[in-house]
């Protein structure tokens, strides 16, 4: 049965690949409400992009008021590499932040992913972003510090803009990163298009496939009550045990 829900996300400036994904995977009846967050400079080089997310996290309490005006259920922070800047104290500190001023759930993309891996019994992880090397290298340390083990981990090449990129580059990095004793692949990077290449990719590779764009949206159905099933995007839609808080 359909329940109707409003669900926020938290966008970067720059990034226009969100809205379209998340849109795409809604259930009936559940509406999705996005607000930008702020960040100065080039959206989606490689280059400043540390800086981008402190500026981003600097603000985060006024955009995510804003956002909490049209009363979502929950509110998701729709940036990965965020959480690889903040680390988990300082994260579990800013999201209890925003819950009390905003008075709804708050999650982030990053938790979203751990919640999955947990859901889906996957310890050994092979990872792919678009992200420059030590950003990836900082995304690697913070699976690694959940406890999970990153048994291959790989990024896309020659990325001059992370909102150029295309489904089919991501296809091809989750083949690359993907070794035999990984469990899981995971697709690091909301910027990066993913949504329409995770069933093709779990079917060619023989076992579960996330993305950051996948996790958080299947998290936030979950935080907001919605059991309706979701086909198209992988394995993980299929499963609907109650939701952990990230």
């Amino acid at each position: 049965m359909a329940r109707s829900a409003r669900l926020g996300f938290l966008v970067p400036p720059g990034n226009p690949t969100v809205e379209p994904e998340m849109i795409a995977m809604a259930p009936e009846g559940v509406t999705v409400h996005f607000s930008r967050m702020v960040a100065h400079g080039p959206t989606g080089s490689l280059d400043g992009q540390e800086e981008r997310n402190r500026t981003m996290i600097e603000h985060m309490g006024e955009t995510a008021a804003l956002l909490a005006l049209v009363k979502p259920n929950v509110i998701m922070l729709a940036h990965t590499a965020i959480s690889a800047t903040l680390g988990p104290r300082a994260e579990s500190q800013l999201l209890e932040r925003l819950q009390t001023l905003c008075a709804t759930r708050i999650a982030t993309a990053f938790g979203s992913v751990l919640a999955a891996l947990e859901m889906l019994g996957a310890t050994r992880i092979a990872l792919g972003t678009p992200y420059g090397e030590e950003t990836t290298l900082k995304s690697k340390a913070l699976l690694q510090e959940h406890g999970l083990q990153v048994v291959s981990y790989g990024r896309l090449s020659n990325v001059t803009n992370i909102y150029d990129e295309t489904p089919e580059r991501a296809y091809q990095l989750g083949r690359a990163v993907d070794k035999e004793d990984a469990q899981a692949v995971f697709l690091s990077g909301l910027g990066m298009p993913t949504i329409p290449i995770l069933d093709r990719l779990e079917r060619d590779l023989g076992k579960p496939v996330i993305s950051a764009a996948s996790a958080m949206m299947w998290q936030a159905l979950r935080l907001a009550g919605v059991r309706d099933p979701v086909s198209g995007y992988g394995r993980l839609f299929a499963s609907a045990s109650e939701p952990s808080m990230r």
